[in-house]
Protein backbone atom coordinates (compact mmCIF):
# COMPACT_ATOMS: atom_id res chain seq x y z
CA UNK A 1 0.00 0.00 0.00
CA UNK A 2 3.36 2.24 0.90
CA UNK A 3 5.02 1.51 -2.48
CA UNK A 4 1.35 2.48 -4.02
CA UNK A 5 0.60 6.25 -2.43
CA UNK A 6 3.84 7.30 -2.62
CA UNK A 7 4.95 5.91 -6.14
CA UNK A 8 1.80 8.12 -7.33
CA UNK A 9 -0.10 4.71 -8.89
CA UNK A 10 -3.13 5.04 -6.76
CA UNK A 11 -5.03 8.18 -7.56
CA UNK A 12 -7.27 9.78 -5.41
CA UNK A 13 -5.24 8.23 -1.94
CA UNK A 14 -3.42 11.69 -0.30
CA UNK A 15 0.82 10.56 0.45
CA UNK A 16 -0.05 9.40 3.82
CA UNK A 17 1.89 6.33 5.22
CA UNK A 18 0.38 3.28 5.84
CA UNK A 19 1.39 1.17 9.09
CA UNK A 20 0.39 -2.35 10.50
CA UNK A 21 0.69 -2.16 14.54
CA UNK A 22 0.33 -5.88 14.38
CA UNK A 23 -0.84 -8.92 12.61
CA UNK A 24 -4.83 -9.56 12.62
CA UNK A 25 -6.32 -13.07 13.14
CA UNK A 26 -9.26 -14.75 10.88
CA UNK A 27 -11.51 -13.43 13.92
CA UNK A 28 -10.29 -9.83 13.45
CA UNK A 29 -10.21 -9.34 10.06
CA UNK A 30 -13.63 -8.05 9.47
CA UNK A 31 -13.53 -5.78 12.38
CA UNK A 32 -10.41 -4.41 10.76
CA UNK A 33 -11.54 -4.05 7.36
CA UNK A 34 -14.39 -2.18 8.39
CA UNK A 35 -12.41 0.19 10.27
CA UNK A 36 -10.35 0.75 7.36
CA UNK A 37 -13.30 1.46 5.17
CA UNK A 38 -15.16 3.83 7.76
CA UNK A 39 -11.83 5.45 7.68
CA UNK A 40 -10.87 5.63 4.13
CA UNK A 41 -14.70 7.23 4.06
CA UNK A 42 -14.23 9.90 6.91
CA UNK A 43 -10.46 11.14 6.18
CA UNK A 44 -9.97 10.47 3.06
CA UNK A 45 -12.96 11.62 1.63
CA UNK A 46 -13.36 8.17 -0.38
CA UNK A 47 -16.34 5.92 -1.16
CA UNK A 48 -15.30 2.35 -1.30
CA UNK A 49 -17.31 0.95 -4.12
CA UNK A 50 -16.12 -2.60 -4.23
CA UNK A 51 -14.23 -5.38 -2.55
CA UNK A 52 -12.15 -7.93 -4.04
CA UNK A 53 -10.90 -10.78 -2.21
CA UNK A 54 -10.52 -14.63 -1.75
CA UNK A 55 -13.49 -17.42 -0.58
CA UNK A 56 -11.73 -16.72 2.90
CA UNK A 57 -13.96 -17.80 5.42
CA UNK A 58 -12.67 -14.56 7.26
CA UNK A 59 -14.33 -12.58 4.42
CA UNK A 60 -17.46 -14.30 3.20
CA UNK A 61 -19.65 -14.75 6.64
CA UNK A 62 -22.49 -12.52 7.46
CA UNK A 63 -21.14 -9.50 9.39
CA UNK A 64 -19.10 -8.51 6.45
CA UNK A 65 -22.13 -9.11 4.01
CA UNK A 66 -24.68 -7.13 6.01
CA UNK A 67 -21.84 -4.16 6.40
CA UNK A 68 -21.14 -4.19 2.50
CA UNK A 69 -24.64 -4.01 1.75
CA UNK A 70 -25.48 -1.40 4.23
CA UNK A 71 -22.75 0.84 3.07
CA UNK A 72 -23.55 0.12 -0.82
CA UNK A 73 -20.31 -1.74 -1.47
CA UNK A 74 -19.97 -4.38 -3.92
CA UNK A 75 -18.62 -7.76 -2.28
CA UNK A 76 -17.13 -9.82 -5.07
CA UNK A 77 -14.95 -13.10 -4.65
CA UNK A 78 -12.30 -14.43 -6.72
CA UNK A 79 -12.22 -17.49 -8.50
CA UNK A 80 -11.62 -20.61 -6.70
CA UNK A 81 -8.29 -22.01 -6.93
CA UNK A 82 -7.11 -24.31 -9.93
CA UNK A 83 -4.22 -24.99 -11.02
CA UNK A 84 -4.81 -24.56 -14.65
CA UNK A 85 -6.29 -20.39 -13.90
CA UNK A 86 -3.01 -19.83 -12.17
CA UNK A 87 -0.96 -21.41 -14.80
CA UNK A 88 -2.43 -18.85 -17.33
CA UNK A 89 -2.23 -16.15 -15.05
CA UNK A 90 0.93 -16.58 -14.50
CA UNK A 91 2.06 -16.63 -17.67
CA UNK A 92 0.12 -13.30 -18.69
CA UNK A 93 1.68 -12.08 -15.29
CA UNK A 94 5.31 -13.07 -16.43
CA UNK A 95 4.75 -12.00 -20.06
CA UNK A 96 3.63 -8.17 -18.63
CA UNK A 97 6.13 -7.93 -16.26
CA UNK A 98 8.96 -9.14 -19.04
CA UNK A 99 7.62 -6.83 -22.07
CA UNK A 100 7.58 -3.55 -19.58
CA UNK A 101 11.05 -4.31 -18.33
CA UNK A 102 12.40 -4.75 -21.72
CA UNK A 103 10.44 -1.32 -22.93
CA UNK A 104 11.79 0.31 -20.05
CA UNK A 105 15.11 -0.77 -20.67
CA UNK A 106 15.08 -0.09 -24.29
CA UNK A 107 13.93 3.59 -24.10
CA UNK A 108 16.30 4.19 -21.55
CA UNK A 109 14.05 5.19 -18.83
CA UNK A 110 14.03 5.25 -14.82
CA UNK A 111 11.23 2.49 -13.13
CA UNK A 112 8.76 5.74 -12.26
CA UNK A 113 7.96 4.71 -15.75
CA UNK A 114 6.74 1.40 -15.09
CA UNK A 115 2.84 1.98 -15.11
CA UNK A 116 2.87 3.84 -18.25
CA UNK A 117 5.10 0.72 -19.69
CA UNK A 118 2.38 -1.94 -18.09
CA UNK A 119 -0.21 0.03 -20.00
CA UNK A 120 1.00 1.31 -23.29
CA UNK A 121 1.80 -3.19 -23.86
CA UNK A 122 -1.72 -3.70 -22.36
CA UNK A 123 -3.27 -1.18 -25.11
CA UNK A 124 -1.79 -3.39 -27.92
Amino acid sequence: MNHLVLNGLVTGVPKLRFTVAYDCTKDETADILQYLILSLESLCKLKVRRIRNDNGTEFKNNLMELFCLKKGIRHEFSAPYTPQQNGVAERKNRTLIETARTMLSDANLLVTFWAEAVNTYKDR
